[in-house]
C-alpha cells in the first residue's frame, strides 16, 4: 500500500517516468542487490530520459515537418551534389548556435525538403524549437492576418522560432506584399535565429526574383 502511495504521489508531481522506474524494480527482486544510491540514480535516470523525450516529441509536433526525415538517413551515394563533410558541420549544429543560415538549392526531386526536414529533425533533438512552412503557405498566413489584426502576432512568432524551414521559395514570381513580408521576416530575424531555404532557383537569380537587393542570408 504504501508503495502505491508513492507512485501515485509522484503521477502526482507529474513525475511518470520516476513512477514507472519505482514500479519495475518493485517487479524486481534482484534489485535489491544494488544500493540505495544506485537504484535512486536509476529512477532519476528514467525521470531525465522520459522528459527529454516527451520534450522531443513536443518539439517535433511544433515544428510541422513535412517528412519524418533523420540526418542519419541522408543517402551519400546518389549524385545529387551532396557533399558528406559539409553536412556532418552542419550535424553539429553549430551553425545554429552562430545564427547562420541554410539555402539548399536544387531542381524538383533532388531531395531538398527531405535534407531540410532532417537537419530541422536533428535541431529538434539538440532542443532547439523549429517551425516549417512552406512559402506559399506563409505569404497566405501573412495577408489574412492583415484582415484579422494578427500580422504583428505572427511576425513576433516567426522571430522568435529558432530555425524556421522555409520550403519552396520561389515557385511563382512574388508580388509587392509577398515581398514586404519576406524581407520582414528576415530583418527580425537577422543575427538572432538561423533559417533553412529551399529553393529550385539558383541563387544568383533570387535577386532577380525578390526585386529587392538587399535581402540576404549569411550562409
Amino acid at each position: 500500500m504504501l508503495n502505491q502511495q508513492t507512485v501515485e504521489k509522484l503521477h502526482a508531481l507529474k513525475l511518470p517516468g520516476m513512477a514507472e522506474a519505482l514500479k519495475d524494480q518493485l517487479s524486481q527482486p534482484d534489485i535489491q542487490r544494488l544500493s540505495f544510491e544506485e537504484r535512486f540514480g536509476l529512477i532519476v535516470d528514467r525521470q531525465w530520459d522520459w522528459k527529454e523525450n516527451h520534450r522531443l516529441r513536443r518539439y517535433l509536433k511544433e515544428a510541422k515537418l513535412k517528412l519524418d526525415a533523420c540526418v542519419e538517413d541522408i543517402d551519400y551515394q546518389t549524385p545529387r551534389g551532396i557533399d558528406q563533410s559539409v553536412i556532418m558541420r552542419l550535424i553539429s549544429c553549430d551553425w545554429i548556435r552562430r545564427h547562420q543560415n541554410i539555402i539548399i538549392t536544387g531542381p524538383t526531386g533532388a531531395g531538398k525538403t527531405f535534407l531540410a526536414c532532417a537537419l530541422a529533425n536533428k535541431a529538434c533533438r539538440e532542443g532547439y524549437r523549429t517551425l516549417y512552412i512552406r512559402s506559399p503557405k506563409l505569404y497566405y498566413e501573412l495577408a489574412v492576418s492583415r484582415g484579422d489584426g494578427s500580422y504583428g502576432k505572427i511576425i513576433n512568432k516567426l522571430a522568435r522560432t529558432q530555425i524556421l524551414l522555409l520550403d519552396d521559395l520561389g515557385l511563382v514570381p512574388m508580388t509587392d506584399s509577398e515581398r514586404r513580408d519576406l524581407l520582414e521576416v528576415v530583418e527580425d530575424r537577422h543575427g538572432s535565429a538561423s533559417t533553412i531555404i529551399t529553393s529550385q532557383l539558383p541563387i544568383e537569380n533570387w535577386h532577380e526574383h525578390i526585386g529587392e537587393a538587399t535581402c540576404y542570408f549569411i550562409v
